[in-house]
């Protein structure tokens, strides 16, 4: 094994949690923005019609890994009402925004985080590599949790226009931190994405299961890969103490 001198992390689910009330509270803010911006709304309708159209275009990110965004969800949404809106829209901007603000709210970091990334900076050159949507958000609930000093590189999949397990955002990341990819570990929480995706480039992977344990469910909103435990080959932790352990013990450090 390769002496590891740079560890990336995902974001939602392996560092933060967001609680169930971050979906209702968004697409509150979202149809009072859009409101505001002049259109009339059926809300159950425009709620049925967003969701429906999310779920699509999150579908479709899997078939070339291709990011989404939410200005295609909230343009389609409202054409079902009658409005014909481009995705480019400033109104919808605004609307996007108004939706993540309220993420803010909700999002909540997992115990010891910031705990655990002050003892691994300086050690190690730490990277964040998330798959969500609308950067600006990502990069605010970021500086809000306080992380954003600890880590060299921060990617968003909205910002790089694909995302997990597309080998590129992995490819990227070991390129972002200057290491090889032999170097490099990577902690999530899902088997698909951060698992098998890191797996793919050569990249060794930590499963963390924090959520998964505590049966805390999970965050809303945020697109996953599957449920299939990873094989047993797969460092597995549940707490930031296993993981501060395991990089003590099993994986070699500079």
């Amino acid at each position: 094994m390769e002496d590891i001198i740079a560890i990336g992390f995902d974001l939602f689910n392996t560092l933060i949690t967001a609680d169930h009330g971050a979906i209702k509270g968004a697409t509150q803010r979202l149809i009072l923005s859009l409101e505001k911006s002049g259109f009339d709304l059926e809300h159950e309708a425009f709620k049925r019609a967003h969701r429906e159209s999310a779920v699509r275009f999150i579908e479709e990110t899997r078939k070339e890994g291709r990011e989404t965004h939410n200005r295609f969800w909230i343009s389609e949404a409202l054409g079902t009402q009658g409005h014909t809106v481009s995705p480019d829209d400033p109104r919808v901007a605004k609307a996007v925004d108004a939706y993540f603000s309220a993420f803010f709210d909700h999002c909540h970091p997992i115990p010891g985080t910031v705990e655990m990334l002050e003892k691994l900076s300086g050690r190690y050159r730490l990277g964040l590599l998330s798959n969500f949507t609308h950067g600006p958000a990502a990069r605010g609930i970021i500086e809000h949790m306080g992380f954003a000093p600890f880590f060299e590189v921060i990617l968003i999949s909205g910002e790089l226009g694909y995302c997990k397990p597309h080998p590129m955002v992995f490819h990227k990341l070991a390129e972002a931190l200057g290491v090889q990819k032999n170097a490099l570990i990577y902690i999530g929480d899902d088997p698909l994405l951060d698992i098998e995706g890191a797996q793919e480039v050569g990249i060794q992977p930590v499963w963390t299961t924090y959520v998964k344990d505590r049966d805390i469910p999970y965050t809303p909103g945020i697109a996953r890969g599957q449920t299939k435990d990873p094989e047993d080959t797969v460092s597995r932790i549940s707490t930031w103490d296993e993981f501060l352990s395991l990089l003590d013990g099993k994986i070699k450090r500079d």
